[in-house]
């Protein structure tokens, strides 16, 4: 391993890390979200997580107009004009010493270098409540995609007897998921549509390489938790398909299968990031849900909704 190599896997891109969260594996959990995804789906609800690099976030309703940014903003891109804050982001270099100085929190950075070391000291202060069950999950984004230090952390809470689980949407080389199998962690593997071309229109790659390294990894024993997006008007059409596959996988190789409706909790993120591109389902009723679940138990898997 070069010297480059080296410092990047001594540290990664973060944009999160959420504590006591019950719906990312089993147990009590801590989350850790790395930024960069190897796909673009048009429902994403962390926008945020998408680009490897750190992104200035602007939410003009906390801004008091203190001028704090504009003075230490080199390239102009922010502008206090007749008691108004003008947010030029297409002038931003991404110098972000402006988020810095907010106190009123109207800017915020998504993406911060941490070490391994900071990380599990982090971890091992929520260890007491992990209990037998719960543990760390590594979230994205695509936490794969910086799989040196991904390894490190996981071989780094293995040592100290802390359950690992890695969300992951599957688009990464097989190579990946062999380097973390000897720490026997569980997989929450992310089934966004069945249909190539389909999933292609959604994510922006199709999933041949996603449900091949499904099947291997059924094959080699891994603990594999399913999970779900439907959204209605988008992959709603494909809940059958998906259902074929985890079927002819067979339903034994799942701890658990979670079909997830579609929220609109990122819509605020959408707007601080500048973008305007965010889908506007609605939120499929309980009934929509249940119809999901017995399409699932048809195909003889035991669907969460």
């Amino acid at each position: 391993m070069n010297d480059s190599n080296r410092a990047d896997s001594a540290s990664a891109t973060l944009f999160n890390i959420q504590r006591f969260s019950i719906h990312d594996g089993p147990g009590v959990r801590t989350v850790v979200f790395f930024k960069g995804c190897s796909l673009c789906c048009v429902w994403c609800h962390n926008p945020e997580s998408i680009s490897p690099k750190p992104e200035l976030l602007y939410y003009p309703e906390r801004c008091i107009c203190c001028g704090k940014c504009a003075r230490e903003c080199p390239s102009g891109a922010h502008v206090m004009a007749d008691g108004l804050h003008i947010f030029h982001r297409e002038l931003c270099e991404s110098r972000l010493a402006c988020a810095s100085s907010c106190y009123a929190e109207a800017l915020a950075v998504s993406g911060q270098r941490v070490g391994i070391g900071e990380l599990l000291s982090q971890i091992l202060d929520e260890k007491p409540y992990y209990a037998e069950r719960g543990g760390v999950t590594f979230s994205g984004g695509e936490s794969m995609l910086q799989i040196d230090f991904l390894e490190g952390i996981i071989a780094a809470c293995a040592r100290e007897g802390v359950h690992c689980a890695v969300d992951t949407a599957g688009h990464v080389p097989w190579a990946s998921f062999e380097r973390l199998l000897p720490y026997e962690p569980m997989f929450l593997y992310d089934i966004k549509a069945a249909d190539p071309d389909v999933h292609k229109s959604l994510t922006g790659a199709d999933n041949r390489l996603i449900l091949a390294n499904l099947r291997r990894l059924g094959e080699s024993g891994a603990r594999l938790w399913i999970r779900i997006p439907y959204v209605p008007g988008y992959n709603d059409d494909e809940m059958e398909g998906i259902a074929g596959i985890l079927a002819d996988i067979g339903a034994a190789r799942f701890e658990r299968v979670d079909v997830m409706g579609y929220h609109r909790l990122g819509e605020g993120k959408y707007a601080a990031l500048g973008r305007a591109d965010m889908i506007s389902p609605d939120t499929p009723s309980r009934d929509t849900m249940e119809s999901v679940r017995l399409t699932f138990a048809l195909r003889g898997i035991v669907a969460v909704i």
